[in-house]
């Protein structure tokens, strides 16, 4: 569908054929990896609602925002490595040290919360839901899950490295394959051994351990059996604490990390809000961001596909060929965006039907309903992620954080009036709505203005130690 929908710009005159090329190949293996992360989760979710019922979709959907702090650390740490990364790339300049940097930067900062959910995992699913069995369910799950999170954490580097050096293959198969792994691990603990939720969590620490052993071995060997030699090859034993390198991972990476914990802060408040209306729409809800997970899996190629074109060019100083870069990868995101989105607004009810299992329950109509509110949502958050590829490429990161604030500031009291007044539902789809349009307005207007590029040259190779 990728390429097809550049073949169509670019007979249209809106993407420059060698642009479409190069962002179709870096933007199909990222979307494909995407789907298969969220397609595990996904089945997570259905495979421990098959096999326990509504308030283990429910426990599972309030983990989802704490175990997603992995992501919102790493990812947003991880846009500092691919900014460097891709300008040194660009620059034909070494890439080790803003790598292991990375690695000692996203350690840092993940043990800890793995350490957290270990200890409090009970307490921490307390603040979300007074319902004792959803608290039980979500916190086995949880304590287990915590393990995992440093490991998510070096996943994200890795890849985030390796799409910088032009090589999004490589990450596609590697965390594909976890995803499979962990769906075959999933489905055998859950279903044959009876373990539920604590499958579900097990499975899924596997499934990481065993895509960052693969990652080390490739980074540090330079090849991995399967797929060849990489683009890339970091010297395990170089320096890992370097302060300029430190410093400007820090100073790229932390509004991202910023903007990332916002969304799943606003995540909590947003389910904490949704409890109100009664574990009916909580499954509801969780099923339409499930939804919402597969249907924002282009992001995922297109954004990164943006950083990296981008700041590869910014690394030779040739700014009109970024910007450039930018425009038409957002136009292409965009356009993927829209028709995955009307495809499934389409087939919304059978969609929510695969996860609810019983055509009479309750919870179905309003599964459909908050999935065709994802729908209209999604597009608005293709452009947000996409206008960001650029500003995450430059290093001119604080404004995507603004945006996702405003998001919330938005959409959280139109939720919380839905549930305590007479608004009632419709005021939780006009938040879905709100929380995904507020951040692509404010990342498109950062794009638009062109200060990203002045900002950029703070972080080109000849600013940057050597490794």
């Amino acid at each position: 569908m990728v390429s097809w929908v550049g073949t169509a710009l670019v007979r249209a005159d809106l993407i420059e054929p060698e642009r479409a090329r190069r962002t179709t190949d870096l933007a199909w293996p990222r979307i494909v990896t995407g789907l298969a992360r969220m397609s595990k989760n996904a089945a997570d979710t259905a495979m421990v609602g098959l096999a326990v019922g509504t308030a283990a979709i429910a426990g599972v959907g309030f983990v989802a925002p704490y175990w997603g702090m992995a992501f919102a650390l790493g990812g947003g740490l991880a846009s500092g490595t691919i900014a460097l990364v891709s300008q040194r790339y660009g620059a034909d300049e070494p890439v080790g040290q803003p790598v292991r940097s990375s690695i000692v930067v996203v350690l840092g900062l993940t043990l800890p919360v793995a350490a957290l959910f270990w200890f409090l995992p009970t307490q921490l699913l307390g603040l979300l839901s007074d319902n004792p069995r959803v608290v039980e369910l979500g916190a086995n799950y949880l304590r287990l899950m915590g393990l995992g999170v440093p490991f998510a954490g070096l996943n994200l580097i890795a890849s985030r490295a390796l799409v910088g050096a032009d090589d999004a293959w490589t990450p596609m198969v590697v965390r594909a394959a976890g995803a499979v792994l962990n769906i075959a691990v999933n489905a055998a603990l859950i279903f044959w051994l009876g373990y539920g939720v604590v499958g579900a969590a097990v499975g899924t620490v596997l499934a990481n351990v065993a895509v960052t052993a693969a990652f080390i071995y490739g980074l540090t060997a330079g090849r991995l059996p399967g797929v060849g030699r990489l683009p890339i090859t970091v010297d395990p034993l170089g320096t890992y604490v370097h302060g300029e390198t430190t410093r400007q991972l820090v100073t790229i990476g932390t509004p991202l990390i910023g903007k990332n914990v916002a969304w799943r802060l606003g995540g909590f408040a947003m389910l904490w809000i949704v409890g109100l209306f009664g574990t009916t729409v909580v499954a509801a809800f969780v099923v339409a961001q499930r939804v919402r997970d597969l249907l924002n899996t282009p992001g995922w190629g297109f954004g990164l596909a943006s950083s990296s074109l981008v700041g590869q060019e910014l690394g030779t100083g040739d700014e009109d060929t970024a910007e450039a870069y930018g425009t038409e990868v957002i136009r292409f995101g965009v356009a993927v965006y829209f028709l995955l989105a009307a495809a499934v607004f389409v087939l919304a009810d059978p969609i929510a039907l695969a996860f609810v299992g019983d055509p009479a329950s309750d919870a179905l109509p309003i599964a459909t309903l908050l999935v065709r509110a994802t729908c209209v949502g999604i597009v608005f958050k293709g452009l947000s992620r996409t206008a960001t590829g650029p500003l995450r490429a430059s290093g001119d990161t604080r404004w995507p954080f603004y945006g996702q604030v405003l998001g919330y500031v938005v959409g959280l009291p139109l939720a919380y009036l839905g549930a305590t007044t007479g608004l009632g539902l419709p005021g939780l789809v006009v938040a879905v709505v709100a929380v995904m349009v507020a951040p692509a307005a404010v990342s498109y207007y950062r794009f638009s203005t062109g200060r990203w590029k002045v900002i950029a040259r703070n972080y080109r190779p000849a600013t940057q130690p050597s490794d």
